[in-house]
């Protein structure tokens, strides 16, 4: 079976599953279920493969260790070895093949609620004061296996979970193939799935691939390896991931997410993706007003966000935190847009790129942004590029978004490049998409740095100074369109022909009706 037909026939899986659940529960509740059990039955596999590899010299696999007279021992080395590499341990009866197994023994549903509990729960606890406890501690804690929208009786809830388990226990996730990402790749399709149904909430956990996918390119042009990336509003982590995808290696990856179920995605994600837990480091808490201290005394080679837009904050308690002091102003309590940009350009390191979608309210609002602004450009003269994208291509908004790219050591000094790709999409459904070339397009002007007529514009300092640090696009790209001349005397003569049309029309109405001896209308 090719890669193609393996992913097509797990996305059919997925949703035979969410079509199970459906008529329980809403989209966010059945999201959790199914990406938490693919999650379960990913850990089992690594946990099973793993095992067998260090068993392997004894002639014995995982599934013979449970009843060997030396069980303990076995299972006592195996636990500190997986530790050590995967960062959790599952025992043998433990693992997602065997708990579908008894859950459809003997053809009929068996009573496995109070198993499956006890496993997500272990699972967690065999961290427990090891390394990567951090990374799985409460990972499970939104499968809630006794919530009434799984049934309103025990049975029900268990024969429910079972056909779950069963579902997916058809699937080979091709784990032992290293060049497969089969199920990563599936897995943020269902987030992205998820979100394109999720309505205003989507945008808290999953950036569009097509606008990831320009960011992750941004921050990585001439680089082919990465110290560290870093996104301060990281969703479900999609954002980290793409990045790793455009270069040869990414050291480490660190990220923060307030939402706490969706912290808890973006670390399963992370997991799924094949990012060791020693190579991440994910933070659940506000970004603006409560950085990971962790996080605050790093630099990043790469960052990259797409924060809510125009969120409210609360900058009163931190006026004085180092992030925003030397600005002198604060973004508004009412819209965080810089705060953001902020607190990234003081995490960004010195050869590094920042790469954030925002509003196109940043490019021109006034007042405290408006001197955030021109701090960035004169004083610290980080903009590096503006780029216009394509309105309605978010999720929950169809606001027109922008991308600033900022660098603290920029090779072109003295200007800045605007790119307008508002009008460079596709419509699919009520949804605007950016296609391979719209992308690639963005993504050349950026490296050649060209002026292209209606499309980009290359502005010296000075320029932006004249325009007062506003920073709206059409100020720099002229995308106006001139209309075709108008023949005025062709128009005076399709005038009097139709004049004369109207004329001869109404000696025609005048005509019938005196026949019929009646009043003409007019």
């Amino acid at each position: 079976m090719s890669e193609d037909q393996k992913q097509q026939l797990l996305k059919q899986t997925l949703w035979n599953i969410a079509n199970d659940l459906r008529g329980n529960m809403d989209a966010d509740d059945f999201r959790d279920y199914i990406l938490g059990f693919i999650f379960y039955k990913y850990l089992s596999r690594k946990m099973e493969l793993y095992a067998n590899e260090i068993l392997e010299p004894d002639g014995l696999t995982y599934d013979q260790v449970e009843g060997h007279t030396q069980e303990d021992l076995l299972l006592n080395n195996i636990k500190d070895f997986s530790l050590e590499k995967l960062g959790y341990f599952l025992r043998p009866d433990e693992l997602f093949s065997e708990l579908a197994r008894r859950g459809n023994a003997g053809g009929k549903s068996k009573f496995i609620l109070d198993d499956l509990s006890k496993v997500l729960t272990n699972i967690e606890q065999s961290t427990m004061g090891s390394e990567s406890e951090e990374d799985f501690g409460n990972l499970f804690e939104d499968l809630d296996l006794t919530s009434s929208k799984l049934g309103k009786t025990e049975n029900a809830k268990n024969e429910l979970i079972v056909k779950v388990l069963s579902h997916l226990e058809t699937i080979d996730f091709d784990l032992e193939n290293s060049e497969s990402d089969v199920l990563g790749d599936a897995y943020e399709y269902l987030i992205g799935q998820f979100a394109s149904g999720a309505g205003k909430k989507a945008g808290e956990f999953y950036t569009p691939q097509q606008v990831s996918k320009i960011l992750a390119k941004l921050v990585t042009v001439d680089k082919n390896k990465l110290k560290n990336v870093y996104d301060p509003t990281c969703g479900s982590g999609s954002l980290l991931l793409r990045v790793a995808k455009e270069v040869k290696e990414v050291g480490e990856f660190f990220g923060q997410e307030s939402n706490p179920t969706t912290y808890n995605l973006c670390r399963m994600n992370m997991i799924m993706h094949e990012v060791h837990y020693k190579r991440f480091d994910i933070y659940n808490e506000d970004t603006l007003v409560n950085p990971s201290p962790k996080h605050l005394d790093m630099r990043f080679e790469a960052i990259v966000a797409n924060p809510p837009f125009s969120a409210t904050w609360k900058p009163d308690n931190i006026i004085n935190d180092d992030r925003f002091s030397a600005y002198g102003k604060m973004a508004p309590k009412s819209k965080a847009d810089f705060a953001f940009v902020q607190h990234m350009v003081f995490q960004l390191a010195d050869n590094g790129t920042m790469a954030c979608v925002l509003p196109h309210g940043v490019l021109f609002r006034g007042a405290a942004e408006g001197h955030i602004r021109q701090y960035l450009i004169e004083d610290r003269n980080y903009l590096d590029a503006v780029i216009g994208l394509p309105a309605n291509v978010f999720y929950g908004t169809s606001i027109p978004t922008c991308i600033l790219v900022m660098k603290k050591q920029r090779t072109h000094k003295d200007n800045i490049l605007f790119i307008d790709a508002s009008q460079h999409f596709e419509k699919v459904k009520t949804q605007n998409v950016l296609l391979e070339e719209h992308i690639e397009e963005i993504i050349d002007t950026y490296k050649t740095r060209e002026t292209k007529d209606k499309y980009s514009y290359v502005a010296t300092l000075d320029e932006v100074r004249e325009n007062d640090y506003n920073l709206n696009i059409p100020r720099y790209v002229d995308t106006f369109e001139e209309e075709e001349p108008v023949d005025l005397q062709a128009v005076s003569q399709e005038l009097q022909a139709l004049e004369h049309d109207i004329n001869d029309t109404d000696a025609a109405i005048a005509d019938f009706c005196k026949q019929l001896g009646i009043d003409t209308p007019f």
